[in-house]
């Protein structure tokens, strides 16, 4: 966990170096988008499996069947 912290430090000093400090808020702004639709994608995707996996555990009802 340290290492990534320390990757971390680095990479943020590199972009403070590149592209300056009064771009960090627009920067910091696109990467809470990002994460924040990337959970919204993620929750949706395991709402959608949840909802397939609750209709495959109910019975299907066969109205054809002779002994019902």
């Amino acid at each position: 966990m340290p290492d990534l912290l320390v990757v971390l430090i680095v990479i943020l000093v590199v972009v403070v170096v590149w592209r300056g400090p009064k771009t960090l808020p627009r920067l910091g702004e696109a990467l809470g988008r990002g994460v924040r639709e990337a959970r919204t994608e993620a929750a949706k995707a395991q709402d959608e499996i949840k909802a397939r996996v609750s209709e495959a555990d109910e019975p299907a009802g066969d109205d054809n069947d002779p002994h019902a």
